[in-house]
């Protein structure tokens, strides 16, 4: 019988070899292809988290670090895990590392501000004062001191007693009245005997609200002028047209008068003529038109 040949069944199994060789080179690149993939699935997944999750491991990193912790420790699970971080990650970190300070304070200051603990620290309780009112106080009475007579320029109060309780209202109409200059009209017919009196129609005019009259003394001054006296009126006022005439007022002494000079005699003061010039003359305006004149000495 002829053998078989040993070329064949060699080059057989080199041929078989070959192919085995084949497949497992074929099946450890699949297997390599596939963990090349899951590789970049896994780095694209983390990118995208590091994005979304930029603000979230900020906050983290803020409480961790207010807890003690330093910021950095928080950035750093992919690394720990045997991941390699992404390139735009990794250099977020790194700067954030560079400068940790200023990151350090400002995530402190907000969360300072954002502490519930200072916010809410109970105020402290208002305390309570009594308050005592006063008693209300009393107004001070005040006494009025009294202005002797002669300051006043008014009667003494036997002179005050006596006062004119007649005053003239003025409801009367008035009328028009005109006097002119006449020699005619200085007449012996008033009140002293030794004067001449012009009247110049005033009582008339007034209805007896008023009376106006010039008077002429006549000398010598006699003892019979220097009656001391008093008139009750509600005005007397005297102004010296020509000469001069010399008086006595109660409280106010000897007083002096001549031409241009006036006075007004309050009621019921006391008062006497001592002397009076030849040419005197004055004008005299009463109210009312009708009153009285006492003798006191």
């Amino acid at each position: 019988m002829a053998k078989a040949s040993p070329g064949r069944g060699g080059s057989a199994r080199k041929t078989a070899a070959p192919g085995a060789a084949a497949r497992k080179k074929a099946t450890a690149g699949e297997q390599g292809k596939r963990t090349a993939a899951k590789k970049a699935d896994a780095v694209k997944a983390d990118a995208k988290k590091a994005k979304a999750g930029k603000g979230a491991d900020t906050k983290v990193g803020a409480g961790k670090q207010a807890s003690g912790k330093p910021a950095a420790a928080v950035k750093q699970p992919a690394a720990a895990a045997g991941k390699p971080p992404p390139v735009k990650a990794a250099a977020k970190m790194q700067a954030a590392a560079k400068a940790p300070g200023k990151t350090a304070a400002a995530k402190q200051s907000g969360s300072a501000k954002k502490s519930p603990a200072v916010a809410a620290a109970p105020a402290a309780p208002a305390k309570t004062v009594a308050v005592t009112k006063a008693a209300p106080r009393r107004p001070k009475v005040r006494v009025a001191t009294p202005i002797p007579a002669a300051r006043r320029g008014r009667p003494a109060p036997a002179a005050r007693k006596a006062l004119s309780t007649s005053r003239v209202v003025g409801k009367e109409k008035q009328v028009f009245a005109v006097s002119h200059l006449k020699e005619a009209d200085f007449r012996a017919d008033g009140l002293r005997p030794y004067a001449l009196y012009r009247d110049l129609g005033i009582a008339a005019a007034t209805a007896g609200l008023a009376r106006a009259h010039v008077i002429r003394f006549v000398p010598p001054c006699t003892d019979e002028v220097r009656k001391r006296h008093v008139h009750r009126t509600d005005l007397q006022l005297v102004y010296v047209l020509q000469g001069w005439i010399k008086n006595e007022f109660e409280g106010h002494g000897e007083q002096m008068m001549s031409a241009g000079s006036c006075w007004l005699q309050p009621s019921g003061i006391e008062h006497t003529v001592l002397d009076y010039s030849p040419d005197c003359e004055v004008l005299e305006i009463i109210v009312p038109a009708d009153f009285t004149t006492e003798d006191v000495g």
